[in-house]
């Protein structure tokens, strides 16, 4: 027997007969609604119509055909929310990178803001001491310490102490390195003063401002010392 094709077949429950069943008006004796139903099943193959041998086969196709149709929509239902959470994702992750560069562009801001303060700091204090004649380690280190922020202070003395153990005077025979940097030339030192021979306040100018400059910081030049031996 050949397979027959239903047209507006419709299933109203999971077994499909109750909804074949009104169509055909068997649940009800008025005569009108029988005359709806069967303008409504025009053109329709209805469930009697079918032999009974294909009855079964008819549901079945009809009942897999329903739920193909749910599987699609599932189907549909999942990549729209997954492509929604990646949009929420892509969302998120663009935010978090603005907060982050902000959040970076702050700090920078804010670095060389100190940076700035303790180059006019260095400035102004350089040239409130009395000159002498000549200077002890004390002495030099009590200018540091009002030159020099307090957070930087060690990392700036243990340039120092490695340098030229707060000798201002110190000279490297070798390669003519001059006072407590060790600068090279020598001459460097003069765009802090023209004192810069006799007066440590000016060479410690010369020094913090090189670090700031340089590394960004005298605890920044020192973690490059500890590194390399110089600076």
């Amino acid at each position: 027997m050949s397979r027959i094709s239903v047209r507006g077949f419709a299933v109203a429950s999971a077994t499909a007969v109750t909804a074949v069943g009104s169509v055909v008006g068997v649940a009800s004796g008025s005569t009108a609604q029988n005359n709806d139903a069967e303008a409504t099943a025009a053109g329709t193959t209805l469930l009697a119509d079918i032999p009974m041998g294909e009855q079964a086969q008819v549901q079945t196709a009809s009942l897999t055909q329903q739920a193909d149709v749910q599987a699609i929509a599932a189907d549909a239902s999942a990549r729209k929310d997954a492509e929604e959470a990646a949009r929420k994702a892509a969302a998120d992750t663009a935010v978090a990178k603005q907060q982050k560069a902000k959040k970076a562009a702050e700090d920078a801001k804010e670095r060389e803001a100190a940076k700035e303060a303790a180059s006019r700091d260095a400035k102004r204090d350089a040239t409130s001491f009395a000159v002498q004649s000549s200077y002890s380690i004390g002495q030099i280190q009590a200018m540091a310490r009002q030159m020099v922020p307090s957070g930087q202070w060690q990392c700036f003395s243990n340039i120092v102490d490695h340098e030229s153990s707060w000798n201002y005077k110190a000279v490297n025979p070798s390669s003519g390195a001059y006072g407590l940097f060790q600068a090279l030339p020598a001459g460097k030192y003069a765009s802090a003063g023209a004192d810069w021979q006799t007066n440590p306040a000016t060479q410690i100018k010369w020094g913090l401002n090189y670090m700031d400059s340089r590394y960004g910081s005298p605890c920044e030049a020192w973690t490059f010392w500890q590194a390399n031996h110089w600076y």
